[in-house]
C-alpha cells in the first residue's frame, strides 16, 4: 500500500469520495476550502494507492486547542469526516500514516469524525449522536411522520404569521441571528467570513433560509445540500420568537423546500444526549444514532474534552452569557480558531 501526502486536494480525490458511497458533505473539496480560507489551518491530504489505483483518502487539518495542544482533525468545524476507503487494509494504512504524521507534527492526538466504527482498535468517544431519516416528496406524508404535538407547534407558527424566505441575500441577517443565539447558549460565535466562505465554496448547494415575523427576521438557518441529503447546519432564533414556535416552523419550511428539490434524507446533524437540541430532534420523530469519533492518542496525551458539559468550562460558559453581545461578537471569532 503506497501512501502519498499532498498539500491540496485533487479532482481525483473528490471523484473518489463521491463514487465510494462513504462520503459526506464535509469530505467535499468545498468544505475543506472554506475552512482553509477562514481559519488558515494547515492541511494534509493522505491518499492510499494499491497497484496504482486510489483506494482511500484522509483529509487532516492541524489545529491548536485553547490550552496549547496541537491536533490533527478530520474534519474540523464539521460533524462528519475521517477516512473514506474501499478496504480495511487501506483504512489501516491511512491510520498508520496519520499516526506517523501526528508524531512528526508533535500532535497530542489524531481525531477521526467517523459515522461508523472502523473496527481498527482505536480509542472511541461516543459523546455525540446524529439524527437523520428519509423524507417523502409528498408534504402530507412528511407531516404525518412528525408526532402530533410537533405538528401542532408548526401550525402555531402559521397562526402567528411567520413566513419564510429562501434567498442568499439574507446571509448576513441569518448570521446576526445565529450570533445572538449562540451567545445565549454561552458559546463563542464563528467568524462572519466563515458563512461567506461556505456560501462561495458550496455555491448552489448552500441554502439560506430566513424566517420573518412581521417585517423582522427572527430566525434563520444555513443548510447544505449534497446529492439526496440536506443538513441544516448553522441555525438560530431570537428568544422573543420562541413563543411563536419559530424553530418548528423553520425546520418544517426547510423540509418542504428540500423535498421539492428532490432531497430524500433530512439530516438533523449531531447533538449531545441531555441537551435541548437532542430532545427537540427526538420530539420530531428522529431517532439518535451514535457517532463513534475515533482517536489515536500520542505521547501519553488524554482524550480532548472541550465540551460545554466539561465542569472546567461551565464557569466560562456562564460568564460568556453575561458579556454584552457586541463584546462576544468581537471576541468569539478569535476564540473559535482554537475550538475546531
Amino acid at each position: 500500500m503506497d501512501i502519498t501526502e499532498l498539500r491540496t486536494e485533487t479532482a481525483e480525490w473528490d471523484a473518489f469520495v463521491r463514487a465510494s458511497g462513504e462520503g459526506s458533505p464535509f469530505q467535499l473539496v468545498a468544505w475543506k476550502r472554506a475552512v482553509e480560507r477562514t481559519f488558515g489551518l494547515r492541511a494534509h491530504y493522505l491518499m492510499a494507492r494499491e497497484n496504482g489505483r486510489l483506494v482511500g483518502v484522509l483529509p487532516l487539518f492541524e489545529a491548536h486547542e485553547l490550552f496549547g495542544r496541537r491536533a490533527l482533525i478530520s474534519v474540523p468545524y464539521a460533524v462528519y469526516g475521517g477516512i473514506c476507503a474501499t478496504s480495511d487494509a487501506a483504512r489501516r494504512a491511512l491510520v498508520d500514516a496519520a499516526t506517523v504524521l501526528g508524531r512528526k507534527r508533535r500532535a497530542a492526538y489524531v481525531e477521526l469524525r467517523q459515522r461508523r466504527d472502523l473496527e481498527l482498535g482505536l480509542t472511541v468517544k461516543q459523546r455525540y449522536v446524529s439524527f437523520a431519516r428519509s423524507i417523502s416528496k409528498d408534504e402530507e406524508e412528511n407531516a404525518l411522520a412528525i408526532p402530533r404535538k410537533q405538528r401542532r407547534m408548526i401550525r402555531q407558527g402559521l397562526k402567528y404569521g411567520l413566513r419564510s424566505a429562501a434567498e442568499r441575500r439574507h446571509l448576513d441577517s441569518v448570521y446576526d441571528v445565529y450570533a445572538q443565539s449562540v451567545h445565549n447558549l454561552g458559546s463563542p460565535v464563528f467568524p462572519r467570513r466563515l458563512f461567506h466562505a461556505l456560501a462561495e465554496a458550496f455555491e448552489e448547494d448552500c441554502h439560506v433560509l430566513a424566517v420573518y415575523h412581521d417585517e423582522r427576521i427572527v430566525a434563520g438557518v444555513l443548510s447544505f445540500f449534497y446529492e439526496d441529503q440536506v443538513l441544516p447546519y448553522y441555525g438560530g432564533a431570537m428568544r422573543e420568537a420562541f413563543a411563536y414556535a419559530v424553530n418548528d416552523f423553520m425546520y418544517w419550511e426547510l423540509m418542504c423546500l428540500a423535498a421539492k428539490a428532490g432531497i430524500r434524507i433530512f439530516d438533523f446533524g449531531r447533538s449531545r444526549e441531555g441537551t435541548g437540541s437532542y430532545d427537540f430532534k427526538r420530539h420530531w420523530g428522529f431517532e439518535p444514532v451514535p457517532l463513534p469519533y475515533q482517536y489515536v492518542l500520542l505521547n501519553g496525551h488524554e482524550l480532548p474534552d472541550v465540551s460545554p458539559s466539561n465542569p472546567k468550562l461551565r464557569r466560562a460558559t456562564d460568564l460568556w452569557k453575561r458579556l454584552p453581545l457586541h463584546v462576544t461578537n468581537r471576541l468569539g471569532p478569535m476564540i473559535t480558531r482554537y475550538l475546531p
